[in-house]
């Protein structure tokens, strides 16, 4: 069974990495799809931050090939996998969603988050590289992604302005950023990816400066890099 799972951990890798080939590709909700539309949204990272996710689609997969050959049989990687492949199997549903409804991918981009965290969080202390460091990635970016997604239902159906629904999307972010970083204090890699989010949300609100956006996302880069260099400090010492 633990083989089996390892394979379909696999799969899942290869089906949400190929997702966007097999749909129109996604880049970013049109302004169109909201009621006000979202032009230039202040809740929203730069273009060039979404690269990151070249680097997560490689990573997942190679972590699901060294556990299919080399920790096929490892608790450590069993314990995450059901989860995992749940939010990859949801992942690779979501493009299609997300260019028909905001909705229904903000929903499932939560699911996505959920299950990327338990699967961290179940994963074993090892293989940091090839078993936590891609997890980490994934989660961490999801972080960003699901509260981005909520920030612009908020400010694109009117019920908050840009500004306000940005820094409630941000402060959500932080809190499940920090309270999974105090968890998995043994992978920075996870306030890694929420933190290159935040850049990305400083470089969009430059011109025009908002700077609201810009000194939270500031103080939310110092307050998760300090703490995740706190951890590795602590563990050096150890």
């Amino acid at each position: 069974m633990q083989k089996l799972k390892a394979v379909i951990t696999l799969l899942a890798a290869l089906a949400f990495l190929l997702s966007p080939f097999f749909s129109s590709g996604f880049n970013g909700f049109s302004p169109g799809q909201f009621p006000i539309p979202q032009i230039d949204p202040p809740v929203q990272p730069a273009g060039y931050a979404f690269s990151i996710w070249g680097l997560i689609y490689l990573a997942l997969l190679a972590g699901a090939i060294f556990g299919v050959f080399k920790r096929a049989g490892e608790a450590g990687w069993d314990a995450m996998r059901w989860p995992l492949i749940a939010s990859l199997a949801v992942g690779a549903a979501w493009i299609p969603i997300a260019n028909q409804s905001v909705f229904g991918a903000t929903v499932l981009i939560w699911v996505m988050l959920a299950t990327a965290v338990v699967a961290l969080v179940r994963a074993g202390k090892g293989d940091r590289i090839w078993l936590r460091s891609p997890i980490a990635l994934y989660a961490g970016w999801l972080t960003a992604a699901s509260s981005v997604s909520i920030g612009l239902v908020l400010a694109g159906y009117g019920w908050l302005g840009g500004t306000t629904a940005a820094v409630l999307s941000i402060l959500l972010a932080l809190a499940i950023a920090v309270s999974v970083q105090v968890l998995r204090s043994d992978t920075p890699e996870y306030s890694a990816a929420v933190i290159w989010a935040l850049v990305g949300v400083i470089v969009s609100n430059t011109d025009p400066l908002n700077w609201p956006v810009l000194a939270l996302s500031a103080i939310g880069i110092a307050a998760l890099g300090g703490l995740a260099f706190r951890q590795m400090s602590a563990r050096s010492v150890v």
